[in-house]
């Protein structure tokens, strides 16, 4: 026995709804903006956050502490472009 479903029937809108369509704009073109935003909202903290590792270095304090706050202010950082990048939360607000 064949059971009919909605993603067998050609005529049912639901069924094309999720296909490709040719005509619509890249993802990479509309990514471009989001990236340039993405830049924009995440430098002042990229700044602030090694200002304060070079701070640190000038004061005088054992260079292996300054760099250990590196890793963590460079993952916040890119973790923070990833998601204004992308709008990872575009579609729950």
């Amino acid at each position: 026995m064949a059971s009919s479903t909605s993603a067998d029937d050609p005529g049912d809108p639901a069924s094309t709804a999720d296909e490709f369509d040719p005509n619509d704009p890249l993802e990479s073109e509309l990514g471009g903006k989001n990236r340039k935003r993405a830049a924009l909202a995440v430098a002042p903290f990229l700044v602030i956050g090694l200002a304060n590792v070079v701070l640190l270095l000038g004061w005088g304090i054992e260079p292996l502490w300054a760099f250990a706050l590196l890793p963590p202010i460079l993952f916040c950082s890119v973790l923070a472009y990833i998601v204004f990048g992308t709008d990872f939360l575009e579609d729950r607000t």
